[in-house]
């Protein structure tokens, strides 16, 4: 289910990108069934057209007299009228069980036919008064043309209607998916772990009471942004890579109040990645969860590393730490996001099983997620995605900010991976 809709998803930004493009069309495409009243029109009188051309000219071929055409004409007028007829009562019965459907339709089909029959009979009995032949005779031979005629006729109304029910279906499938898969992406994304935003409050009420109000201020500033841009863009929705760093800066500088030189930050952007797009909120989990399990812990703090380039047609992430690292007794709880104080669950973080989930759903299989330990030591992240980039229709509102220099002490070194334990999707 969620590859159809990630698929689906895909697709959709394809034909965004293709609106300039479809712009400067004289003529735009719809599909032919858009409509199906018209649709039913056109093909109605395309095929009873074609069946009167069939039968002009097989009177073409037999030297028929032109007036014989005129009788040809009413024939085709005769069954184009029954048909509409039967489109009614069809209508009614396509909605009913199999069992009503198809027997119903048999009994009104062969009722129909016999009308018809009789009509041509008639007609043929009025142009061709001294025919040898009986009316019944003439009945017979003229009902099993008739038959074959409407019985086709019938047969490409079902199939076309069963055919437009099972589009409809699957689009309402695939619409039920598509929402289906957004309001898991939401639910991953909006896992914000309580403690950050109970941390953050509890230092501006510690900062207000201390009356360092110039401080609390810039806190508050700093938060209230950061959670704009969290309500702001939609749940599957992407970001380029400069709006993502622009975000995770502001939560580096509410968590820098705390820890202040503990968090230790270096981030390595190539200019080519910055108009990359990438799904919003993907780097702050990760950055949280270094936050906790490298910084935290440790006197002397930690330093996390955030590098992004483009290799190829694929955008790498690497996030990483100077923590404990793999080897740690708390590694399993840093793959869950959830920490416990006597037994009960004080953290709700997303964690890395969060991650690598909204990757599968937005990526499926085209996307890499490892998890390694760098040769120096420490925890580190690895995530490849296809390197799309932003357009008009696609680029998501940035979220005003105030203007920050880099945060002290930052260097741009990229981070060094080692060969070591992975664990990919």
């Amino acid at each position: 289910m969620a590859n159809r809709a990630a698929k689906f998803s895909r697709e959709r930004d394809f034909r965004a990108k293709g609106n300039g493009l479809m712009a400067v069309l004289p003529v735009q495409p719809t599909p032919f069934f858009a409509n199906k009243n018209q649709a039913f029109w056109r093909l109605q009188l395309a095929g009873w057209g074609g069946v009167l051309a069939l039968r002009i000219m097989s009177a073409l071929a037999n030297d028929q007299p032109w007036s014989f055409f005129l009788v040809l004409l009413v024939f085709t007028v005769t069954g184009f009228s029954i048909s509409l007829i039967l489109s009614v009562v069809y209508r009614q019965l396509i909605t009913r069980p199999p069992l009503v459907t198809w027997g119903v339709s048999l009994i009104v089909l062969l009722f129909a036919v016999g009308i018809h029959a009789i009509i041509d009979t008639w007609i043929v009995g009025l142009y061709r008064p001294d025919t040898e032949s009986g009316f019944v005779q003439r009945l017979v031979g003229v009902y099993g043309y008739d038959l074959v005629l409407l019985g086709a006729w019938s047969a490409l109304y079902y199939a076309i209607n069963f055919f437009l029910q099972v589009e409809e279906q699957q689009d309402r499938l695939l619409a039920l998916e598509g929402q289906a898969t957004s309001a898991q992406l939401a639910m991953l994304r909006y896992q914000l772990n309580p403690h950050f935003l109970f941390n953050t409050l509890n230092s501006i009420s510690t900062l207000v009471l201390l009356k360092q109000t110039t401080q609390a201020n810039a806190m508050l500033s700093r938060l209230s942004s950061f959670l704009r841009y969290t309500l702001i863009h939609e749940p599957g929705g992407r970001v380029t890579v400069e709006q993502e760093i622009d975000t995770l800066k502001l939560y580096l500088d509410i968590e820098r109040m705390r820890f202040e030189d503990r968090l230790r930050t270096s981030f390595m952007i190539d200019d080519e990645a910055c108009d990359a797009l990438m799904p919003s909120l993907l780097l702050q989990p990760l950055v949280e969860n270094s936050i906790k399990y490298a910084v935290s812990p440790q006197e002397s703090g930690a330093e996390i590393r955030v590098d992004v380039r483009l290799i190829g047609p694929t955008l790498r992430i690497m996030v990483s730490d100077t923590g404990p690292g793999l080897k740690d007794s708390a590694t399993d709880k840093r793959m869950s996001g959830k920490t416990f104080d006597g037994g009960e669950a004080v953290s709700t973080g997303v964690g890395l099983d969060n991650i690598r989930n909204r990757l599968a759903q937005a990526y499926e299989g085209e996307h890499r997620f490892e998890i390694r330990e760098p040769a120096e030591g420490g925890f580190g992240v690895i995530i490849e995605i296809p390197a799309e980039f932003a357009t008009e229709t696609t680029a998501q509102p940035r979220v005003a900010t105030e203007k920050q220099g880099s945060p002290e002490g930052t260097e741009l070194v990229p981070p060094r991976f080692a060969q070591g334990s992975s664990q990919s999707t």
